[in-house]
């Protein structure tokens, strides 16, 4: 069982950063894919990135490609997600999430994760 908790989210201005984080409970952390996926409103939940257990392997959505870097710290159990160069479209909730099989077997896909956060709000004005 993982528990996730996330936060860092918050209201700021185009090509302003922020960095979330995502607090994991469950012994079981470090053995588990983590993914950051995020939903506007009136939109389907998308995937934006996701690491592998060993924290080698990274994959993004295109548009965040160059701007959004995931990253985990297994001894604190916590995944960050640091974003830059935010734009308006950034705007969503985020939300992480741990996939328990292999990272080559896991894609962006959200019904292939078993444990979700409660998400955080993160808003881009222009």
């Amino acid at each position: 069982q993982v528990q996730l908790v996330e936060s860092g989210g918050g209201l700021v201005q185009a090509g302003d950063s922020l960095r979330l984080s995502c607090a994991a409970s469950g012994r079981t952390f470090s053995a588990h894919v983590m993914g950051w996926f995020r939903q506007a409103p009136g939109k389907e939940r998308e995937f934006v990135a996701r690491i592998s257990s060993d924290g080698v392997r990274t994959e993004y959505t295109n548009s965040v490609k160059g701007r959004f870097t995931i990253s985990r710290d297994n001894a604190k159990k916590t995944v960050y997600l640091q974003m830059n160069s935010l734009k308006p479209e950034d705007t969503a909730v985020y939300y992480c999430a741990a996939a328990g099989r292999s990272y080559y077997s896991v894609t962006d896909y959200p019904p292939e994760y078993d444990y979700w956060g409660q998400g955080t709000q993160v808003t881009v004005s222009s």
